[in-house]
């Protein structure tokens, strides 16, 4: 198992540790539902060093992008992101990514900790491009700074206005350290990435500095439960959860990232066909007044007939209710009707609803 240059700063504050994606992580360091509400009103870090940058260069790196992804690459311009999916031939998903324009003729795909070495070689694969492919994710670290507060936190340590409007990114200086700052999120706050390269102390005099200048917002460190509960309240989907090979991204509710008039791109001819003939099944978000457990794999019922499945589920912090999404059939998937999870054999009633389930 591979650990951040943070961890032993999470050992020291008594983070309970996991094995995740091939690496030792903090799920949390109090109780996720106290980091989760810290996230939601004030400032939270979050440990994200886990998650993979590959490097596209070269004079048809953005041939190659938009041959691998179902969005519109040609639509960014230098200093913008985007997000987007790399596809299977059949339209099964490789994974879901974001998509950071450096330069004319390089990019930067950040993609899910869990696929970094499956995404590496299917990028090789498919280059017919003559582009360069280089993985840098073990030189980078990655903190997440986010909550209402992150803003006026990192200012205090930032050389640059920090005027970056929503999926934008720009190079500045943090506690002196050259990094890419950029404005994507995982929580449906405002917030911060942090990508950067150097050993421990360079990790270790970031992390001191942000703690310092969020002091007075009560800022708290983060783990992966809590960010999982809160991008479920915001409706973000999760690879293999809510997203596989076996799944699309249509029928998962990513059909605006999915630009079929774009020429040529893995899956496309599939991907219009899925459309023309209509989708079988939806991703749908559902919540029950209920504070039973929705779980990943739980059925789904409607008058006593099986209709579909859970795929992420919870009960939300905020609204200290039942909350998933899952996949049910098309003919179900009108927001209004009432549905079952099924829950260690019980129907436990809940409703369709729409996204996100806490409004930021």
């Amino acid at each position: 198992m591979k650990k951040t240059k943070f961890y032993q700063i999470h050992e020291k504050l008594g983070a309970k540790i996991v094995d995740f994606a091939g690496y030792q992580m903090p799920v949390q360091y109090s109780s996720i539902i106290a980091e989760h509400k810290v996230v939601r009103s004030s400032v939270g870090v979050f440990d994200v060093s886990h998650m993979g940058e590959v490097f596209i260069r070269g004079d048809r790196a953005l041939e190659f992008v938009q041959h691998i992804t179902v969005n519109d690459a040609e639509a960014l311009t230098i200093g913008r992101v985007q997000y987007s999916a790399m596809c299977y031939p059949d339209g099964g998903i490789v994974d879901d990514l974001l998509v950071y324009k450096i330069g004319d003729t390089e990019f930067m795909l950040v993609v899910n900790a869990s696929n970094k070495d499956k995404d590496f070689a299917w990028m090789n694969e498919n280059n017919k491009f003559s582009v360069d492919i280089v993985d840098e994710s073990d030189e980078y670290s990655l903190l997440a700074v986010q909550g209402p507060n992150s803003k006026k936190a990192l200012q205090k340590i930032c050389d640059r206005q920090l005027d970056l409007e929503y999926y934008h990114f720009f190079f500045a200086k943090i506690a002196g350290v050259e990094m890419i700052v950029s404005r994507t999120g995982y929580t449906g706050e405002l917030g911060y990435e942090l990508y950067f390269k150097g050993d421990e102390s360079v990790a270790a005099k970031i992390w001191s500095s942000l703690f310092d200048a969020g002091q007075e917002f009560g800022i708290q460190p983060v783990g992966l439960g809590a960010r999982d509960s809160l991008r479920l309240e915001m409706g973000f989907c999760l690879y293999g959860n809510d997203i596989d090979r076996n799944t699309n991204t249509l029928e998962a509710g990513l059909g605006w990232i999915t630009k079929l008039k774009k020429s040529d791109f893995i899956a496309r001819d599939v991907l219009l066909k899925v459309k023309e003939e209509g989708l079988k099944r939806k991703l749908v978000p559902m919540i029950s007044e209920e504070k039973a457990f929705p779980r990943h794999g739980y059925e789904l019922s409607i008058d006593g007939k099986i209709v579909g499945h859970i795929t992420s589920g919870t009960v939300s912090p905020v609204l200290d209710k039942a909350i998933a999404m899952g996949y049910v059939d098309s003919r179900y998937c009108k927001e209004g009707n009432s549905i079952n999870f099924i829950i260690r054999g019980k129907e436990i009633p809940a409703v369709i609803t729409k996204l996100p389930f806490v409004k930021s």
